[in-house]
């Protein structure tokens, strides 16, 4: 993949499976952090160990990730996207968030009701789904440093089987079009290739 361009002050990713979405992302956290001594970034992870292949899954994009971008620390929220990028945000700190498919899942579709609340036994129900969401675009929208946005783009194969795994791509297409909305700049990723569908300056 070529070099990702200059940074803005929000960007959603988005790609199929494999893409080359997220290293993209991982891109534009090493530029950042190249840039100047006093820069940080961090991950935020949406991920969870449902089971065995998904930790595997999970522990080889961390040593991948420690291998490409060493100074990118990572910070697992399933739930309170938010809330984390409020308290953690700041002028010299990029943020990137993978990814948002994950994290509707864990809201809309949760593995297993009882981790979910192992994980966080204050986590609103999940009715409030809308509420979260609002406060998660409110959060990229105050961010006072650069939020990176990684998201999966399901909707373009045939319609799934099934009442809820269709509620599931329509929520998730109603998401991103929120997310693309709040952003500075939205990039498709498909093949390891970027193509530019928003650049508001």
């Amino acid at each position: 993949m070529s070099g990702p361009g200059p940074i803005a002050a929000s960007e959603l990713i988005l790609g199929g499976q494999k893409s080359g979405k997220s290293r993209r992302a991982e891109l534009l956290a090493r530029q950042w952090l190249a840039d100047s001594p006093t820069h940080r970034a961090l991950l935020i992870a949406t991920g969870q160990p449902w089971d065995d292949e998904m930790r595997e899954r999970i522990a080889r994009h961390q040593r991948d990730r420690a291998e490409r971008v060493p100074g990118l620390r990572t910070l697992e929220e399933p739930l309170d996207l938010g809330g984390a990028i409020a308290r953690h945000g700041s002028a010299d700190t990029l943020i990137v968030v993978d990814c948002l498919t994950l994290w509707l899942t864990n809201w809309l579709m949760p593995a297993s009701a009882p981790a979910l609340d192992e994980l966080e036994p204050n986590r609103p129900p999940a009715h409030d789904w809308l509420g979260q969401c609002a406060m998660f675009l409110g959060a990229i929208r105050q961010a006072p440093g650069p939020v990176v946005l990684v998201g999966n783009e399901i909707g373009l194969g045939v319609i799934p089987m099934g009442r809820e795994v269709r509620a599931f791509v329509d929520a998730l297409g109603g998401l991103n079009q929120r997310v693309a909305e709040a952003c500075q700049r939205v990039t498709l990723v498909a093949a390891g290739l970027p193509l530019l569908l928003k650049d508001t300056p």
